[in-house]
């Protein structure tokens, strides 16, 4: 075998040796539970594949707040931004993947040149002149870095990570867009029914001062009573101003979340419902199913085998780097002359760089690489702990609001009859006028109370449903 095929050989066999792979990544151990602890009315159970899927804000069963998250999912600069990030980790990936394979370059050049008769001489017995031609070259060349010690499959695996990183940031940033957008609705919605609470009470406040001041006029009381109602009339009122103060950042967060802006945005009041809000049912799973259907999870998990392609990349830095290359053409100073056999030229060749003293640069970028990725399982321990943390306070939070709420439903119907006969012993003269005050404000805090807690109870509805990574049937599927 002639000595140029013997060299192709060999260079065909080193290309086919570049198989190493990026070193195996292996997620830390956790202990997780074998179930929640559950408080009644939850129960355990898995998610029903056959039940209609769709977002998870749709189980609220308002239209309102469907058409706010569509707003926001069409909007957000937050999703936009994710997206491109998305777009620039699958670009990175795509030229990772290009590695992989030969580069093959063009090379034509033209030129009309005068060598310098005073340039160093090759040989002290020939002399040199100065001479004015042509030199015409047309090259085609093949470059290939053969990866026998795995840093172009770490570069790879490392993109490829990034980008499913990067898409399950999309994920998590829709989920957190979404979330966001029903916690200012549903803060918003209570806002609204206690200012209408409190409405009703000025209402009755100002029926309790016309009395008051009717019974003064008559004489049958002092003035004492008028003003101690007026006080609380006007704190009352204050109140009211406050409140409005809290739903206009209500309404501006949620102006900002789908894109509209804060100044233009503007939503009618609406009241919840009297007696229970509807709370949609979320079927628990299992602890572990987190570490599936939770964005900020899998994203975590990523994050890690990003880590570890890094360190694979720097695991390869201590063997040689090795470059094949292959060329050919044609060159003459005439070009009519330019595709005749003399003009023919090639070169096949390899190249290996090894480093042998660079003082610990490349030991400690191993020994940073494996910090690095030391760090991300701690944060992947750390995401993992936080959310079945989450889990449970959003299980043992919705039990508790159940209860409170219902009392609270109890509490208000009790000072509302308390209130009627406070109302009917002030007009007889049999009470003082401070007992029909404390009945006022007491009816006035068990109503607020009654607000605020079916608002916490849809906003903890929001918080486990968030926890447990969204849209749970959708996850449990896959899609």
């Amino acid at each position: 075998m002639t000595r140029p095929y013997r060299l192709a050989g060999i260079l065909a066999a080193a290309l086919l040796a570049g198989c190493a792979t990026p070193p195996e990544m292996r997620k830390p151990a956790l202990n997780l539970p074998a179930a929640w602890t559950l408080e009644a009315p939850w129960r355990e159970a898995r998610p029903d594949d056959g039940a209609a899927r769709g977002p998870w804000w749709q189980r609220f069963g308002d239209a309102e707040l469907d058409a706010l998250q569509r707003r926001a999912l069409d909007n957000s600069p937050t999703l936009a931004l994710a997206g491109a990030r998305l777009a620039q980790a699958q670009a990175a990936l795509d030229a990772a993947l290009a590695a992989r394979y030969p580069q093959l370059g063009l090379n034509l050049r033209g030129a009309r040149q005068r060598i310098s008769a005073n340039r160093p001489l090759t040989n002290y017995r020939s002399e040199n002149f100065s001479t004015v031609q042509n030199d015409a070259i047309a090259q085609l060349s093949v470059s290939y870095e053969a990866d026998l010690f795995g840093r172009i499959a770490s570069n790879i695996a490392g993109a490829t990570a990034s980008a499913e990183q990067s898409a399950i940031d999309l994920e998590n940033a829709r989920l957190l867009l979404t979330a966001d957008v029903a916690t200012a609705y549903f803060n918003l919605r209570t806002v609204d029914t206690e200012l209408d609470v409190v409405a009703r009470s000025v209402a009755l406040q100002r029926r309790a001062l016309e009395l008051a001041s009717d019974r003064h006029d008559l004489g049958a009381v002092s003035g004492l009573d008028v003003a101690q109602q007026q006080a609380l009339l006007d704190s009352t009122l204050t109140q009211v101003d406050l409140l409005k103060r809290q739903r206009a950042q209500f309404e501006h967060a949620l102006g900002t979340l789908t894109g509209a802006g804060a100044p233009g945005f503007l939503l009618a009041s609406r009241v919840l419902p009297a007696q229970s809000p509807p709370v949609p049912t979320v079927p628990l799973g299992l602890p572990s199913d987190l570490l599936e259907r939770r964005p900020d999870v899998a994203a975590a998990e990523r994050a890690m085998a990003v880590a570890n392609a890094q360190l694979g990349v720097a695991n390869a830095a201590f063997y040689p780097s090795i470059s094949l290359s292959a060329a050919g053409g044609v060159e003459s100073r005439a070009l009519p002359a330019l595709f005749d056999a003399p003009s023919l030229l090639w070169s096949l060749g390899a190249s290996l760089a090894q480093p042998l003293f660079d003082a610990g640069r490349i030991r400690a970028n191993q020994a940073g690489a494996q910090a690095g990725y030391e760090a991300t399982v701690a944060g992947y321990r750390r995401v993992v702990l936080t959310a079945m943390q989450e889990v449970e306070d959003g299980i043992s939070g919705m039990a508790t609001l159940e209860r409170a709420h219902a009392q609270a439903l109890r509490a208000g119907d009790s000072a509302a009859r308390v209130l009627d006969l406070a109302t009917a012993r002030y007009e007889g003269g049999v009470a003082s006028y401070l007992d029909l005050i404390s009945a006022q404000q007491n009816l006035l805090t068990a109503q607020r109370q009654v607000a605020q807690l079916a608002g916490q109870r849809l906003l903890s509805s929001v918080f486990l449903i968030k926890a447990l990574g969204g849209d749970f049937q959708r996850a449990a599927a896959g899609g």
